[in-house]
């Protein structure tokens, strides 16, 4: 039986991510339905694989027997996943160690790591208290006003706590690599986040200054050593992206909201699995 729930749990998870995107959707419901989208199956695999371990190998559900086979599935995949989490949080805290070796300085009461490197680098790195890293590039190149800007522009990064929440974002990523549009509706997530950013930043910047900022940053290339384990102004992507960045700086009435909605209702249903655990005799 408990195999039967497995397989159904799959199915269900790849007709989920299975249609496109749809990219003339409003704005102001982008948000919800691609976290939704991306969010769903992961957590119903994962509360599937949590409440046939806590079952047990041995007994009865609904009247069927269960077996071994979907014991060890789902004990592998809690012990593959928590096996990547722990990866994935020490390569976290390798690139906060490598911070250590930057000198610290403070500008604009922003306290910040500076990077001997001549490429456009701004990001925060880190967890919930995340740090602050700019290139010299940045300090040679930049005036005061779109270095203010960049500044600020990192600084709503940390306002929403971007790099915890996209740590487990990029954890359930690569744990679900294998489901239909696992990397559009990333790239969908990680344009909303920079969007986001933006639209903080404008708010006590000229978007102008922030828009000419993000295309002199996209010019330049960043080492892959940095780009993985930061969020910030360099994120790297389609140029399509930076365009409609730009284009939300510079047109706020098409500016995304970022408000709860229907499909958050909708996500709570991946908890299901857990009700079936009293079924189990």
């Amino acid at each position: 039986m408990h195999l039967i729930m497995i397989t159904l749990v799959l199915l269900l998870s790849v007709i989920w991510r299975w249609p496109a995107l749809e990219a003339r959707s409003p704005w102001s419901e982008r948000y919800s339905q691609a976290l939704n989208r991306f969010l769903f199956p992961p957590l119903l695999l994962f509360t599937t694989a949590l409440a046939v371990v806590c079952m047990g190998p041995q007994g009865q559900m609904a009247g069927l027997w269960v077996g071994g086979v979907s014991y060890v599935i789902s004990l592998g995949f809690l012990l593959g996943a928590g096996g990547l989490l722990l990866w994935q949080y020490l390569r976290s805290l390798h690139s906060l160690h490598r911070l250590h070796h930057l000198p610290l300085q403070e500008i604009d009461h922003h306290p910040l790591h500076v990077l001997e490197a001549p490429t456009l680098l701004a990001a925060q790195i880190g967890l919930w208290h995340p740090r602050l890293v700019i290139s010299q590039g940045v300090l040679d190149r930049l005036g005061p006003d779109h270095l203010q800007a960049v500044l600020t522009h990192e600084q709503a990064h940390h306002h929403f706590r971007d790099t915890f929440t996209f740590f487990w974002l990029g954890w359930l990523r690569r744990l679900t690599c294998w489901l239909p549009h696992t990397h559009t509706l990333w790239q969908e997530l990680l344009l909303l986040r920079e969007i986001r950013a933006d639209q903080w930043a404008a708010q006590q910047v000229d978007p102008l200054l922030l828009a000419e900022a993000l295309w002199m940053f996209a010019a330049d290339p960043v080492s892959e050593s940095w780009s993985d384990h930061c969020v910030g102004l360099n994120e790297s992507g389609p140029a399509s992206r930076l365009e409609q960045r730009i284009d939300h700086l510079l047109d706020p009435s098409i500016t995304p909201a970022f408000a709860l909605s229907w499909n958050w209702i909708a996500l709570s249903s991946s908890l299901l699995p857990i009700l079936v655990i009293p079924l189990h005799s």
